[in-house]
């Protein structure tokens, strides 16, 4: 089941630009695509009408994954596209400051995704393409909790139920997943709390 949730509006100021980089173009363009490229986030350049500029291995590699499989270099998966519409629907409203609209994409679990899209002006192109960002929520808590498990000192057992704590699994959810008794969550949970308590009264 794909459940979208409602599309939140913001702005921000201008971002700045790499012109501490000090590299030639051609450089500074091979160095950037590989910046692109090595993103475990997926970043596509869109134009207007929905057709792909660019998509890096992420974006291609997710772009599959919600079409279920087919993914056509020019095709926008819908979930996607929603997004973009959504911000050419509200762009008029806020012309003077630069807009983002983000929205969260749920496949289940362990697939949840955050998309922002931004009208980009670029040199080079006479209508201003779209930049979409999709950020695999999932993977971020999972770098956060593998941060945490080695903060708190957790053991092996501890560290895969506070991982799926994180991932906002319910204690029954917890211990079906493991095999285990609910009790037995929580004798784990009291442990991780004591831990994580220990650890705040040393900072």
């Amino acid at each position: 089941m794909i459940a979208l949730t409602k599309t939140l509006v913001k702005t921000v100021s201008e971002p700045q630009k790499l012109d501490s980089i000090d590299l030639h173009d051609s450089k500074r363009a091979n160095f950037l695509q590989e910046v692109i490229e090595g993103l475990e986030d997926g970043i596509l350049i869109l134009s207007q009408t929905g057709e792909v500029v660019h998509a890096n291995a992420s974006a291609s590699r997710l772009c599959c994954q919600f079409n279920q499989g087919n993914f056509n270099q020019n095709f926008v998966p819908p979930l996607i596209w929603n997004v973009c519409e959504s911000l050419f629907n509200s762009r008029y409203l806020f012309s003077d400051k630069l807009l983002i609209l983000s929205d969260e994409i749920v496949l289940d679990k362990s697939n949840i995704f955050r998309i922002r899209v931004r009208l980009l002006d670029l040199e080079g192109f006479e209508v201003p393409c779209l930049l979409v960002t999709i950020e695999n929520q999932y993977e971020s808590v999972k770098n956060v909790a593998l941060t945490e498990v080695k903060k708190f000192d957790l053991t092996p057992r501890e560290a895969e139920i506070w991982f799926l704590y994180r991932s906002n699994y319910s204690y029954k959810e917890i211990a079906t997943k493991l095999y285990i008794t609910i009790n037995t969550v929580k004798k784990h949970m009291k442990n991780i709390h004591t831990k994580r308590q220990a650890n705040m009264s040393y900072d």
